[in-house]
């Protein structure tokens, strides 16, 4: 590709950046699509995120992918916030308007189209979260969006499980989450569920660490979503499958928002096929990183 005063920029905001997958996704689409595009990271130090949204916007880049922590701060400094991201309290994906930018979240449709393609359905399906920060707060509103039975969302202070709980119930009008503490997980009603790991437990380099440990609540998960991707296999998704389960890590879920933000940048559709080519070129550069 010969980058030149037409190549159009886009770029991931926060701090830290260097470890970021997200190159791989989006300069893989652009080759794969024809657009004559990159995409860069852009570390921005605490207190400059205005600074850094308005410099995006004066330079004229096209749009941002916004990782931690500036996903909710960030929704201060734009011109418009979608309503999805509005209800979640969290953006990570910028596109530029005439204004300035417009917020969208692409993380939760990415889990969605992730959970799709593996063959996982949230319609009418019991589910358990475990955890209730951000990321756990935003899979509770995926899972009220998308027609759950109910959720089952575990943390290790009920005070804020009851806080999430209560914010989307309020959305969904209807009592749709429960809330509990990590410890009660005996208190879940016999039965099968999709588990959906939603803590930073278990993250690299700590593979060995996980939630909850004891056996007997795997046998209740049919099948087990972590939001995490490094390590590759984590400590839940083992016992998950150890208990007879099918289990998944959060690869698919980083490509699927990546995909998602691409396309709101270039107004296309990105095919299936051309997907699960970046879903190859992103295994292969996470098996080097091992």
């Amino acid at each position: 590709m010969e980058i030149n005063g037409k190549t159009r920029t886009c770029g991931l905001i926060g701090c830290p950046v260097e470890h970021t997958l997200s190159p791989v996704i989006h300069n893989t689409l652009a080759a794969q699509m024809g657009h004559d595009l990159v995409y860069v990271p852009f570390p921005v130090q605490p207190g400059r995120l205005r600074e850094a949204v308005q410099g995006a916007d004066a330079l004229q880049l096209s749009g941002l992918n916004v990782t931690v922590p500036y996903k909710s701060e960030v929704i201060g400094c734009l011109q418009e916030v979608d309503a999805l991201a509005q209800t979640i309290g969290a953006v990570n994906t910028l596109v530029r308007t005439a204004g300035g930018y417009k917020g969208y979240n692409t993380d939760m449709e990415g889990l969605y189209r992730a959970m799709m393609n593996e063959g996982i359905r949230l319609a009418g399906e019991r589910v358990i979260v475990l955890g209730a920060g951000g990321a756990a707060r935003a899979v509770a509103h995926l899972c009220a969006l998308k027609g759950v039975e109910r959720v089952y969302l575990l943390n290790r202070t009920l005070e804020r499980a009851q806080t999430v709980a209560e914010e989307v119930n309020r959305t969904a009008a209807g009592e749709v989450v429960f809330p509990l503490l990590l410890q009660d997980y005996d208190v879940i009603p016999e039965g099968t569920y999709l588990a959906i790991q939603g803590t930073s437990v278990g993250l690299s380099p700590r593979e060995q660490e996980v939630v909850i440990a004891d056996r007997a609540f795997y046998e209740k998960v049919h099948t087990g979503f972590d939001l995490i991707y490094n390590p590759w296999e984590t400590t839940f998704m083992r016992l998950v499958r150890e208990s007879g389960g099918r289990a998944y890590n959060g690869l698919k879920m980083l490509l699927y928002q990546g995909i998602i933000a691409y396309e709101l940048w270039n107004d296309v559709h990105v095919p299936e096929e051309t997907a699960q080519v970046v879903y190859g070129k992103l295994k292969e550069h996470f098996v080097k990183k091992q």
